[in-house]
């Protein structure tokens, strides 16, 4: 069901996108924007891991610099039948996490040192679980595509707004389009995004095995971004959908980019009763910390 949603979202926002380019240049319009939004999502879909990546100064870490965290997001990988991730260790405060990369083949995971501060380890399983179960669902690619889409609306629009028509030009036209269209586009990409954010919570939950750990995890998230600022989203506020938590006040409104944590929490809550028994501790998850490093706390 998620994935006819995201396909019918995604076929709305392109629609828009040629509609846009239609309401300011005809038909020759439509097809310049369709080859804008083709060139765009190309060269996105080849380079957007290192732009996100460059985005968060992310190092990445290897089984020598960094072996618990590695450790973690190897057996998690094998579990979920992935290919092994690159991994990624952010030098920030702020307790966060992310997936890239075009598909499981080149995907990246990454997480905050404040993170790794404030999880235990089968908090950081949990978390790495979800990241992962963005990579198998290939979230990474649509949410990509989509913020793609959506920005081209906006430039779209404005460009219109200063350059578009002609003597014959439509006023009430345009200005729908100028205003509406990337509105309209704000909301589909945040619709996508909330979908695919409850689809990899369960596909987490089901990778690490502990549902119980990633509720707790993201009540934790949740309030640690809260308090501490992020300069990049405050720079890119699209960056927020990429994020396991968004890091400010949230719900699932329509201008949310994730779903309501304490509703995130409820549904995880439910699936761990569907999994039934208590919570295991697995071989992934013993130690009680991890340190920036990965390192025993």
């Amino acid at each position: 069901m998620n994935g006819f949603k995201t396909t019918m979202l995604l076929a709305a926002l392109t629609a828009l996108f040629m509609g846009l380019g239609y309401t300011l240049g005809g038909a020759g319009g439509a097809i310049v924007a369709l080859l804008l939004a083709a060139g765009m999502n190309l060269f996105t879909y080849w380079n957007a891991d290192r732009i996100v990546l460059r985005m968060h100064d992310a190092r990445e870490v290897t089984a020598e610099s960094c072996p618990k965290l590695v450790g973690i997001v190897h057996g998690l990988a094998a579990r979920a039948g992935l290919p092994m991730p690159r991994v990624y260790l952010i030098d920030s405060p702020v307790p966060n996490a992310f997936a890239t990369g075009r598909d499981p083949a080149h995907a990246a995971v990454a997480a905050s040192i404040g993170l790794l501060r404030i999880l235990d380890r089968e908090e950081v399983a949990a978390v790495m679980a979800h990241e992962l179960a963005h990579v198998k669902n290939r979230d990474t690619l649509v949410m990509t595509m989509t913020a793609t889409i959506a920005g081209a609306v906006s430039m779209l629009a404005n460009f219109g707004l200063f350059f578009g028509g002609g003597r014959d030009r439509n006023w009430i036209a345009l200005l729908l389009a100028v205003i509406v269209a990337p509105f309209a586009a704000m909301i589909v990409q945040l619709a996508i995004s909330r979908t695919r954010e409850y689809s990899a919570d369960r596909g987490g939950a089901f990778i690490s095995g502990n549902p119980r750990a990633l509720a707790s995890a993201l009540a934790k998230l949740e309030e640690g971004a809260r308090r501490i600022p992020n300069p990049v989203a405050a720079r890119n506020p699209a960056v927020a959908a990429l994020y396991i938590v968004p890091g400010f006040e949230g719900g699932d409104s329509l201008f949310s980019t994730h779903p309501a944590t304490g509703n995130r929490i409820a549904a995880l809550q439910a699936i761990a009763a569907e999994m039934g028994g208590p919570p295991q501790r697995s071989a992934l998850a013993r130690a009680s910390a991890l340190d920036p490093l990965g390192r025993r706390a």
